[in-house]
């Protein structure tokens, strides 16, 4: 079974929603027959690459609240992914574009390591001080590195704007197709959709109609046919 979800590292309910989700998925019975897969969508594709600013001063700007507010909601995510075992810093973080980090984990999808730099980017941008925003590329190489990646592939992709360019805007698309118009949106098997950081009682529920309702193969009947299977190959006596 394949679930793919659609998150932005900039997302502190991806955060939150992976870590959820991951809690459902290891106590799932068919765990190891599932893959999951990360597509990439921008909550901010506007923004320009160099344009970063505090959290706190971007969300009173976008959504009109006030400062006080817009720390409030801070705090509850802090607690929020507290109680999932995360880290979280509620304060003195920074928002920027994500564009180049989605860049490079469609790099780590093709060496199998896009988890592991999905994580390691998440951990940077809400756990650590350091800013995955405004220490320029240099920062986004550690962090590949730091996931597996090769420091001279992570600095050819960055060093070309387009590179894996079209695989994100593609990813994006994709989720406006499936109406998808916020993240984290988790998809399984291209039958369910799940919107959100929901409970992992709600994956888990998910994860089990999903195996369930799999279309189990429909063979043709066609008549016997030479094929190779585990004991070798068919000689042919004629």
């Amino acid at each position: 079974m394949k679930v793919e979800i659609w998150s932005d590292i900039a997302c502190p309910w991806c955060y939150v929603g992976k870590a959820r989700f991951e809690k459902a998925l290891a106590a799932f019975p068919h765990r190891d027959r599932v893959e999951v897969v990360h597509r990439s969508f921008e909550l901010d594709p506007g923004r320009a690459k160099g344009d970063v600013q505090p959290v706190i001063a971007m969300l009173t700007k976008k959504y009109g609240m006030s400062e006080a507010q817009a720390q409030a909601g801070e705090e509850n995510l802090g607690a929020q992914a507290a109680a999932e075992g995360l880290e979280y810093r509620t304060r003195d973080r920074d928002h920027g574009n994500t564009f180049d980090m989605h860049r490079l984990l469609h790099l780590a999808k093709e060496q199998g390591k896009q988890d592991e730099l999905i994580q390691v980017l998440y951990k940077a941008n809400f756990a650590e001080e350091r800013s995955v925003f405004s220490e320029g590329e240099e920062r986004l190489v550690e962090l590949a590195v730091a996931a597996g990646l090769a420091a001279e592939d992570a600095r050819k992709v960055l060093a070309d704007p387009t590179a894996y360019a079209d695989d994100v805007r593609a990813d994006e698309r994709e989720a406006a197709e499936l109406g998808a118009n916020g993240v984290p949106f988790f998809v399984l098997d291209r039958k369910y959709g799940v919107s959100g950081a929901q409970p992992a009682e709600v994956f888990t529920q998910a994860l089990t109609q999903a195996w369930g309702e799999r279309s189990p193969l429909q063979l043709l009947d066609q008549g016997d046919a030479d094929a190779c299977g585990p004991d070798g190959c068919a000689v042919p006596q004629h």
